[in-house]
């Protein structure tokens, strides 16, 4: 039997009032739905992740993809796998709730009827409400958490910092958190996180002589088992990000060093080895296939939600590879039994946090309202109304991406506009009004400078193939990045399945073939390169929406897709 919102929650205050003990009182505060009904379990090992959340602290909508295509060996399996698909995949009940949080489909109705998702008090409700049933379970954030907010910019993340350590977080690994400059991250970890939150990453090392910048992994006795924590940060971060932020650290997989972590780990008595990884889902697969002695990889990057996680064999046993979505949709709870100094077995559970299913935590909720206090005002600035779903994920390109691009073509005077392929930004519904905080979910980075550039045909080409070389290799080690570049004004074709130089064909400019010869005006922001400069591209952006005042007919600007024909990471 369900049951109303009021009677939640009035369930939830009299838990209070009498004085119920904490999993008593956290029951009621998510006995709305079956959904969190865990079970008891024999394990005696929890660890409860999320990753990806980019800093926002409120409920949101956030729409997946209607585009994730596998090529290669990578056809048709998870994570490539999107709207019905993925449903008969994992059978789940399509147009239900849980069809609504791992699928792009029907968004706009279903959003309507479930709610919008994620936000850390309520986050807060499920994590206290799980670790009543899971003593000395810990808590992993798989990093991309101080960034893709104005408050999380603004405050150079110290808003992201707070909320973490009151959420109870153990170890984090990082990716976007180093684009706030290396000075900042040791700061906020010599500081901040001193004796409540680890920073791990064995893959960063200084360039001179290879020394550990971070700690590599740590070890932790959980109801009487000692397991073991490795932390992978992003390999690829000095390449798609700036440079210039971390002059003096090496990234890289470090496949190698992994598995000697991996292996002194065991020496010291590890019974568990979990690694906490940004290395993108694909990574993780074959990481998994060709490293050994990992038993869990609790995966981001790649913001893929993934229902059940993927056993990869090797050559010493099985891995268990997962990824935990994004935005905070999500809390993955895996528990591992453990007897005898062997895993015997493991139960994984991603959970959606549902914001109108879970209490919000009173403490989380003051903190969050506190931080966000003095940029309140700013932040409410009403620019444009939107007749559209907006939104941005999938592997070309999405509706909010589209308005960015229009926006650079129409203040910029520019024919071409290029936009990086970011998985990040909220989604906005149909007549909802878009503010200055939904237009900053979009763009918020330390480095938003717009630019504008005469390029010539030829460079478009080499532009274009590069990035989708990026996307699509073969060899998912060299995968470097995010989706592919948004592009607005020319129209192009590509073939995922070819290889590079091969993939991108027929560009067009208003109906005529670019000329590889001929120069073009293209607008973009976000330049990697040091000393770049320019408006910051959310002004640019909201001068054009205060303009523009109502958002309608916005059709992506996507390319004519071949050899793709049947791939179920295609809508």
């Amino acid at each position: 039997m369900s049951i109303t919102r009021r009677e939640f929650v009035q369930m939830l205050a009299i838990a209070s009032a009498y004085g119920l003990p904490m999993n008593e009182r956290a029951s009621a505060a998510v006995r709305a739905d079956s959904i969190y009904d865990l079970r008891k379990s024999d394990s005696n090992v929890t660890l409860l992740h999320f990753t990806d959340c980019h800093a926002q602290l409120l409920p949101t909508y956030f729409r997946e993809p209607d585009i994730n295509l596998g090529v290669n060996a990578a056809w048709g399996k998870p994570p490539h796998l999107i709207g019905e698909a993925l449903l008969r995949r994992f059978q789940i009940a399509p147009r239900s709730r849980l069809a609504h949080v791992f699928t792009h489909l029907d968004f706009d109705h279903a959003a309507r009827e479930y709610g919008k998702v994620g936000g850390f008090a309520h986050l807060a409700t499920l994590v206290k409400w799980v670790r009543a049933q899971r003593p000395g379970a810990l808590l992993l954030d798989g990093g991309d958490n101080w960034q893709g907010s104005a408050t999380a910019l603004w405050t150079q993340a110290q808003d992201m910092i707070d909320v973490s350590k009151l959420l109870g977080v153990d170890m984090m690994t990082g990716h976007w958190e180093f684009t706030y400059g290396a000075e900042r991250v040791k700061k906020v970890i010599a500081n901040d996180f001193a004796g409540k939150i680890e920073f791990i990453a064995q893959n960063v090392r200084t360039i001179d002589f290879g020394d550990p910048v971070f700690k590599p992994y740590v070890m932790r006795e959980v109801n009487g088992v000692p397991i073991a924590i490795i932390g992978q940060a992003f390999p690829y971060t000095p390449i798609a990000n700036p440079r210039h932020f971390v002059p003096e650290w090496t990234f890289g997989i470090q496949e190698e060093g992994l598995q000697k972590v991996v292996d002194d780990a065991a020496k010291k008595g590890a019974q568990v080895v979990v690694l906490l990884s940004h290395n993108g889902m694909d990574v993780d697969l074959k990481l998994a296939s060709r490293v050994t002695g990992i038993d869990v990889i609790l995966g981001g990057h790649t913001h893929d939600a993934v229902p059940e996680p993927v056993a990869v064999k090797n050559a010493r046993g099985t891995t268990l590879v997962t990824n935990a979505g994004c935005n905070g949709k999500f809390l993955a709870v895996i528990d591992l039994d453990v007897r005898g100094g062997k895993l015997r077995s493991r139960q994984y559970r991603l959970l959606p946090v549902f914001a109108n299913l879970l209490e919000a935590d009173k403490d989380m909720a003051a903190l969050i309202q506190r931080v966000r206090a003095p940029f309140e005002n700013k932040l409410a600035e009403k620019l444009a109304v939107t007749e559209e779903l907006l939104y941005r994920r999938g592997n070309f390109t999405g509706t909010f991406d589209q308005v960015i691009l229009d926006a650079l073509m129409e203040v910029e005077g520019a024919e071409i506009a290029f936009s990086p392929g970011f998985r990040w930004g909220t989604t906005l519904l149909p007549r909802e009004t878009i503010t200055l905080e939904h237009v900053m979910d979009q763009t918020a980075i330390t480095y938003p400078y717009t630019t504008v550039n005469e390029l010539t045909g030829g460079a478009i080409k080499n532009i274009l193939e590069d990035v989708c070389d990026n996307l699509f290799n073969p060899d998912p080690y060299y995968q470097q990045g995010g989706d592919m570049v948004r592009v607005g004004g020319m129209h192009y074709r590509c073939d995922p399945t070819q290889s590079i130089g091969s993939r991108i064909s027929d560009m067009t400019l208003r109906g005529k073939p670019i000329a590889a010869d001929k120069t073009y005006k293209v607008a973009s922001w976000a330049p990697v390169a040091e000393g770049a400069s320019g408006e910051p591209v959310w002004e640019v952006v909201a001068r054009y929406l205060r303009a523009k005042k109502v958002v309608r007919a916005v059709k992506p600007n996507r390319p004519t897709l071949t050899g793709v024909r049947g791939n179920p990471g295609l809508a």
